[in-house]
């Protein structure tokens, strides 16, 4: 899978902020690369499933929920995603400090 082709993709579908697309796309890209998704669905994972899975996660989702969202119904449905959900994106240094 391809972490910039992904960043698009998310851009494109569901807008947000470029620091939540970073995060999302790289625990996909560890998802993929951990080949879990593979071996429990018989397919790699790839950009156009990520954005599929994604946009079923209610509307008034932001990103970082929708992607949990969808990890979560994977956790149900397999177990062993919760490591790839997302619980802290780093916005960077504090411009208040």
């Amino acid at each position: 899978m391809d972490s910039r082709e992904l960043m698009a993709a998310l851009e494109l579908e569901f807008g947000g902020e470029e620091t939540h697309r970073r995060v999302v796309a790289r625990q996909a890209r560890d998802l993929a690369d951990a080949g879990k998704i593979e071996a429990d669905r018989g397919e790699p994972l790839t950009v156009e499933d990520v954005v599929r899975n994604m946009a079923d996660a209610p509307e008034d989702k932001d990103l970082v929920e929708r992607w949990n969202w969808w990890l979560g119904s994977l956790e149900t449905a397999y177990g062993g995603y919760d490591r790839f959900t997302v619980r802290f994106v780093d916005d960077g240094p504090d411009v208040n400090a």
